[in-house]
């Protein structure tokens, strides 16, 4: 006969399961087991030492807070009586005051920026984002990607001052840079902490999670100036811009170790990530997805621009006998590439062009190729990066070539009037933040083409149709043109 289950809540976010049967045990371990994307092409799972899956729960009972409302019906089912024992040194209570949309009214925007001397006004959807967040302590809200989210961010560290500090966590340094200005609108106390800057100690701190893993490192190592258990010291609320990066498995350590202590959990993302075991890494770290804001939601508000997905499919006869054979060939081969440096120069006569690939030695082939193009990748400077970007607020027809990765986060450039996406793959984070970065609205713009340049190669059609359900997802109209271009 079943007998008490214990529920220990250990911090802000672990939880011990004491009591359980090993039969119980064993069944929510197995609830909360997820296969992981790619596993079965890992040396460890092909020679049958691991089965490729993670599980949330542990045999010895070991599990997050925010599983508990899954966690309990079962404990239920299985006629355990369950005792709650809050093991922390303190409960949290917070009593935030609602944003209205006038909340920074005496504030203006400064010098140089586009609304000058004008007072900060939040839209209404920006209002809505932020009084959910302060109505659920631990939470995610999937925001489409131009939708103002570093205001968003900032207005929630104001927010939470008087209770203590902020750490905000971002992918990559441009997006550190690009926090901080809107902090420092804000007229928020604030530092960053990356390469080179490190400050300590200000109200609000914006850092990338590689950045604290080096730190807790040094830590660890005893060659930290400051510690990471100081530098997290008095923080209260940890907010993570562009969640869908927080799978990483350092990042959830970070959030779920040294950082389990911080009761206000925060994460905002464009899309959030459809595979389970991705998907609920994040909540686990951070808590329930609890809003959806989407691209056809602001760019029926004429928030952002429209836009229209033309898929030119080129008709390709070689077979591959994996993906990665058959992606090298059509970002490598002399002819093929020529044919896409063709469309791209076609395509940009209808204005500022935006290319992205996947591989590195295809931006550099395509730029050869284009006369007025040029080629942003990791390797470049952020503010050579940024002084291309600049470029486009003038330009008619320039052309930036990107990879992915340099253009998944952190590029801004609303004046893009195409996006040209060179064989995008079949992951949903990918495709739809590729084009959040292509929708931003200019006062000259509010309409992009999106072109989806593909091929007839099977892994190619694969993907096809896992885009094509994206589109129709997210309520981007799109058409498709089968191109015989060998034959031309």
């Amino acid at each position: 006969m079943p007998g008490t289950a214990t529920l220990q809540i250990k911090d802000e976010v672990n939880l011990k399961i004491a009591g359980l049967e090993l039969d119980a045990r064993r069944a929510l371990m197995k609830k909360f087991e997820y296969e992981v994307p790619g596993a079965r092409y890992m040396p460890s799972v092909k020679l049958g030492r691991w089965n490729g899956k993670v599980s949330y729960c542990s045999l010895a009972g070991s599990t997050f807070i925010n599983l508990l409302p899954q966690i309990i019906p079962i404990l239920e089912e299985l006629n355990y009586t369950i005792e709650l024992e809050d093991m922390r040194e303190y409960n949290n209570t917070f009593d935030f005051d609602e944003i209205t949309t006038n909340t920074f009214e005496d504030v203006k925007w400064p010098t140089g920026h586009v609304c000058e001397g004008q007072s900060i006004e939040l839209r209404d959807y920006q209002v809505e984002v932020i009084n959910q967040f302060l109505s659920n302590p631990q939470s995610i809200q999937e925001v489409a990607t131009g939708a103002g989210k570093t205001i968003m961010t900032a207005a929630l560290s104001k927010s939470i001052e008087f209770y203590g500090r902020s750490i905000v966590i971002v992918p990559n340094k441009s997006l550190v840079t690009q926090t901080e200005e809107d902090y420092i609108n804000l007229g928020l106390d604030v530092g960053v902490y990356y390469g080179d800057r490190k400050e300590y100690f200000k109200q609000h701190t914006i850092c990338t999670w590689q950045s604290l893993n080096i730190l807790l490192k040094n830590t660890k190592r005893g060659e930290a100036d400051c510690t990471i258990d100081e530098f997290i010291e008095g923080v209260v609320c940890v907010m993570v811009d562009e969640v869908h990066m927080a799978k990483a498995d350092a990042l959830k350590a970070l959030l779920t170790g040294v950082m389990s202590h911080v009761p206000i959990r925060w994460g905002l993302t464009g899309t959030v990530p459809k595979a389970e075991y991705e998907r609920m890494a994040l909540e686990v770290s951070l808590g329930p997805v609890i809003n959806k804001l989407s691209a056809k939601e602001l760019q029926d508000q004429g928030v952002l621009s429209k836009c229209h997905v033309n898929i030119v499919q080129l008709q390709d006869d070689q077979e591959f006998s994996n993906y990665q054979a058959e992606l090298k060939h059509l970002l490598s081969d002399s002819k093929r590439l020529d044919k896409l440096a063709e469309l791209v120069d076609k395509i940009k006569e209808t204005g500022n062009t935006l290319v992205l690939v996947d591989r590195i030695n295809a931006g550099h082939a395509l730029v050869e190729r284009l006369d007025d193009a040029v080629f942003v990748s990791g390797g470049m400077k952020v503010n050579d990066r940024k002084e291309e970007y600049d470029e486009v607020s003038t330009a008619t027809n320039k052309v930036i070539i990107a990879t992915y990765g340099v253009a998944s986060t952190g590029i801004n450039i609303p004046r893009i009037f195409n996006l040209v996406l060179i064989e995008p793959g079949k992951s949903f984070v990918r495709v739809i933040q590729s084009i959040g970065r292509g929708i931003r609205k200019a006062d000259d713009k509010d309409f992009v083409q999106i072109w989806d340049l593909t091929s007839s190669c099977r892994f190619a059609k694969r993907h096809l149709t896992s885009r094509k359900a994206f589109y129709k997802e997210a309520n981007y109209p799109f058409q498709v043109e089968k191109v015989d271009w060998e034959a031309k």
